[in-house]
């Protein structure tokens, strides 16, 4: 089983996300984690190896995920702890009990046996659909007992939400001009002026990631957001670019020539997902930023995917939350709110997991504002 015999195998089961990829396994293991690939077969049977080629023998797989582990200490008493988490995994029919169980009962066994602080889950399990309270404003039944489920578990809802637990997502299967349609007027108008004011797009290569990550990092000193280090974001997008499912593109907004905006959309078995934004303040009355989204829906489409993830909405859907502006942006292109799980924390040892809790957003907000420091000084 190569990386695309993985990608393929995790590809025919529900809700399959590109960081559940052979490829961003890899990503990871570059900094730290060590990947491990998980499958369960129909026949009850379950096997977690390093390496995805050892479970070629799985011919009917139910559910599968992609586990990264890391050791917090390396020597002394405590060398065997570690930290375990699949990104937006695993993956299975959350709706059906016995499989369900029978993947609940076996991480929780293998976070006890690798001695495991905790092991984090954050599956697209979605609660609900539509801004909470609002007119479209839908409770997903499954999703509830799903979550009742885990808390019978023991699990925790996590102090520490890696990815997004709420996002928009817009449904590419209508016409481009039904689409069109779906957008809020003012959306439309932004995209138009874009066109007439002389924005210009391309699909940027391997050349333009060092101009792309310096855009990136004037973004981020911008509207203060921290972003790591350029090796990080070099090896992300080359690994993608040079894959061909997964992969990722960038476009580039320019006006006379001069790069002034870009994003980077993923794609991976039928979905888009637009996970790295950047601008400029040079032009941004000439609206570059629409074009691009613009742009990225109708690509997106012609690659064959029905759905295009704006990747993050907020926690709390009024203008006290710090992604309220992003979000009225991504709402303007036609999309609908989806609420997920979040992450979760099955920690073996509850006093272990409190010392962690207690310690580790120290050291990150630490870790952080020395992050902004590096970015602003890199810029200067």
């Amino acid at each position: 089983m190569e990386s695309r015999n993985w990608n393929s195998l995790i590809s025919q089961l529900p809700n399959p996300h590109f960081l559940q990829t052979y490829e961003w396994g890899q990503v990871k293991a570059r900094y730290g984690w060590q990947p491990l690939y998980a499958v369960w077969d129909a026949d009850g049977k379950w096997k977690v190896e390093s390496d995805p080629n050892l479970l070629s023998a799985f011919h009917s797989p139910v559910a599968a995920a992609l586990i990264l582990k890391r050791q917090i200490i390396r020597n002394g008493f405590a060398a065997r702890l570690s930290i375990l988490y699949s990104p937006k995994g695993p993956l299975l029919d959350w709706t059906n009990e016995p499989l369900r169980n029978r993947v609940l009962d076996d991480l929780q066994s293998f976070a006890r046996k690798q001695g495991a602080i905790f092991l984090k889950i954050d599956p697209d399990v979605v609660l609900g659909t539509g801004v909470p309270g609002g007119e479209e404003d839908v409770i997903d039944n499954g999703g509830q007992v799903v979550m009742s489920e885990l808390k019978r578990r023991g699990w925790e809802y996590s102090s520490d939400q890696i990815q997004f637990r709420n996002t928009v997502v817009i449904d590419l299967n209508p016409s481009e001009e039904e689409l069109l349609a779906r957008m809020k007027q003012k959306t439309r108008y932004n995209i138009r002026l874009a066109e007439k004011k002389g924005v210009s797009l391309r699909v940027g290569n391997l050349e333009d990631l060092g101009m792309l990550y310096r855009m990136y990092a004037e973004t981020s000193v911008r509207d203060g957001f921290v972003i790591r280090d350029e090796g990080y974001y070099k090896t992300v997008w080359t690994l993608f670019m040079n894959s061909s499912d997964p992969t990722c593109e960038p476009l580039i907004a320019e006006v006379d020539g001069e790069p002034v905006a870009a994003i980077f959309v993923f794609y991976f078995a039928g979905r888009a997902y637009y996970v790295y934004g950047m601008s400029r303040e040079l032009h941004r009355e000439k609206m570059p930023n629409y074009l691009l989204q613009w742009e990225a829906m109708k690509r997106a489409k012609a690659r064959g995917c029905a759905v295009y993830d704006l990747w993050g909405a907020p926690e709390v859907f009024d203008e006290s939350d710090s992604m309220w502006g992003v979000y009225r942006f991504k709402e303007g292109l036609g999309g609908r709110v989806v609420r997920t799980l979040g992450a979760w924390d099955y920690a073996p040892s509850p006093l272990w997991y409190k010392m962690y809790s207690e310690i580790i957003p120290r050291v990150l907000d630490v870790m952080r504002s020395r992050g902004k420091a590096r970015t602003k000084q890199a810029l200067d």
